[in-house]
């Protein structure tokens, strides 16, 4: 219930539109309820004029006010009708629109340890699918259920005061049918809790499918991945089918015993009608009645599908919005000015859960216009190290500073603003080149953009192209090469012209001759920026002011390329073992070739 109290509360932000939905439904109500009246009396005076062996004349002109009567409620009520259905669907739309906004914003400000628990699949499952179930309650429930409710209480009424005995055999049918909508209700939440997990398993196999395209293709698991597909596809119909087999059980019993009613009135009020206790119209306004109490009680059964489809979704939807990024900007966070570049590290552990340290006192000074080289094997801690400057997580102990402001003292927007980042895995939006290379400095003119894509050596690339920089990308970046991909990430942190820059294997996806061309192109960009570097190239590790050697999450080794030879340690083995066939690659493709007479080299 506190599911659908927060619901509710979400659609009273729009009270104006659910009062006026409300108020349709109350005229909807009261004209649809006068015409039973208005049946039966009709039915009575044609009774009368043919009671005596039809002497009595036909009263024309009243049976002719009564049906203009009649036809002018069902005008007003269609037309309020329409009414209550309009404003409840604009009604539900602007509540999906709301939480499909507030559960957009609140995962887009949450750190890399929640999207690192959450699949992408599961996070849109919740979005459209959840969100969805919402918006038909709302409309289904929210709006519509107090009008058959409405309905059911006055003709409750109205039949009770009418002629209690009729109207008790007309009511006896609703304890069980109570009963029986709780039992449903209980049962079908667990099952719509039970589809919508599995919708988000569904569409996380469709989603890594679809982004893994060329995996399944090179690996020929078309059929494999066809069959993971199929199983949770036939989990979710086998689900959806038992849950509808509910629904329509329990409109067949609510049916069912609405009719039973139904036929105990005909057969007891015909009875009082034949020994005159009762009128002819009475007995048809009763019956009138009965069939406008059918409506709500057929549609008990919908409204007890959309309430347990919607506390399930709920649950789902609210359990995200209700989560807290592990990392989180202080109210009173500052703004970081401009700075320098002197990033410290001061006694920083940190680790993805209580249990598993990942970083153990990592202590770094990286003054201003350094290149910090990070190498270690995989796990170390290297792109941990570069991931907490930005706060993508926040350290469990000790702190990081830049020019000495503790970086959790500042707004998100501010440090990142002073923290250039080129990620290893590369995300390219389908928009055009400029829009990509601009992306996080939208406002960037025409010069700017170029600039940039000079300097990572992609401006002659694309220049070369039919439509230039108004080249749209494929998915993903799918028609550029790694490299140019590579250089694309590079273009968007210099444009950003960060004092910080972090290049996170930044040229792993590029050729030799391309890595000098942008090392070459860089010089200049680095001169008074912090860089670090997470590199597997020897040319980068010559050239940095500082290698760090990592190894279980500690700093083990760190000095220059010199230094660290000369010390024989961990650094040493590395250098022989990955540095130094790339030294020897690189003095074959510089080596003078010397021609012969002969023609042989």
């Amino acid at each position: 219930m506190k599911v659908i109290l927060r619901i509710i509360r979400i659609a009273l932000r729009h009270k104006w539109r659910l009062i006026g939905a409300y108020a349709a439904m109350a005229g909807a109500v009261a004209a649809y309820l006068l015409l039973p009246d208005l049946i039966g009396d009709a039915i009575d005076r044609i009774y009368d004029a043919f009671k005596d062996g039809g002497t009595s004349e036909l009263p024309t002109g009243e049976l002719f006010y009564i049906a203009a009567a009649i036809v002018g409620l069902s005008i007003v009520r269609g037309v309020l009708s329409f009414f209550q259905t309009y404003l409840g669907e604009v009604l539900s739309q602007l509540v999906a629109f709301d939480i499909r906004n507030r559960f957009y914003n609140h995962v887009q400000h949450m750190s890399f340890g929640f999207h690192d628990r959450h699949h992408t699949g599961n996070l849109m499952s919740r979005a459209i699918t959840d969100v969805e179930n919402i918006r038909m309650f709302i409309n289904m429930g929210l709006v519509r259920m107090p009008y058959f409710m409405l309905l059911f209480i006055i003709v409750s009424v109205i039949l009770m005061w009418t002629d209690w005995r009729l109207g008790l055999l007309s009511t006896s049918f609703l304890p069980f049918v109570a009963y029986h909508s709780v039992v449903m209700r209980l049962k079908m939440r667990a099952i719509w809790l039970s589809v919508q997990e599995k919708m988000a398993e569904l569409n996380t196999v469709l989603q890594e499918n679809l982004t893994g395209v060329r995996v399944v293709k090179a690996f020929a698991a078309e059929e494999h991945e066809e069959e993971r597909y199929s199983s949770r596809n036939a989990s979710v119909a086998e689900d959806m089918v038992e849950a509808e087999k509910l629904r329509a059980s329990n409109t067949s019993f609510m049916n069912f015993a609405f009719l039973i009613s139904l036929a105990l009135i005909l057969w007891f009020g015909g009875w009082r009608v034949v020994s005159g206790d009762m009128t002819p119209g009475e007995l048809a306004k009763f019956v009138f009645f009965m069939q406008i109490l059918s409506m709500p009680v057929r549609m008990t059964a919908w409204m007890v599908n959309a309430y347990a489809r919607a506390t399930s979704a709920g649950q789902r939807l609210f359990e995200i919005l209700d989560t807290e990024s592990p990392v989180q900007e202080r109210l009173d966070a500052g703004e970081m000015p401009r700075v320098k570049g002197h990033v410290r590290f001061e006694n920083v552990t940190f680790s993805y859960d209580d249990d598993v340290p990942v970083l153990r006192d990592v202590n770094i000074d990286a003054q201003p216009g350094m290149v910090i080289a990070l190498l270690g094997a995989p796990g170390s801690g290297k792109s941990t190290v570069v991931n907490l400057i930005s706060r993508f997580y926040d350290v469990t102990g000790g702190k990081i500073t830049i020019d000495g402001i503790d970086i959790r003292d500042v707004s998100f927007e501010s440090l990142r603003r002073n923290v250039g980042f080129v990620q290893q895995d590369v995300f390219l939006f389908t928009t055009s080149m400029r829009e990509n290379i601009a992306y996080g400095r939208e406002s960037a003119s025409a010069a700017e953009v170029t600039q940039a894509a000079k300097i990572a050596q992609l401006h002659d690339f694309i220049e070369a192209l039919d439509q230039g920089y108004e080249t749209p990308i494929g998915e993903r970046g799918s028609t550029l090469s790694g490299g140019q991909r590579q250089r694309m990430s590079i273009a968007r942190a210099v444009l950003l012209d960060p004092p910080v820059l972090i290049l996170d294997d930044s040229t792993s996806s590029v050729d030799a001759g391309t890595e000098e061309l942008i090392r070459q192109a860089m010089i200049s960009v680095m001169q008074g920026r912090t860089t670090f570097v997470i590199a597997h190239r020897l040319s980068t590790v010559h050239r940095a002011d500082l290698i760090l050697v990592m190894q279980e999450g500690e700093i083990v080794e760190q000095g220059t390329h010199q230094e660290l030879l000369a010390e024989g340690g961990l650094y040493r083995d590395i250098y022989e073992l990955q540095l130094r066939p790339q030294e020897e690659v690189l003095k074959d493709m510089e080596a003078p070739v010397i021609v012969t007479a002969e023609g042989d080299s």
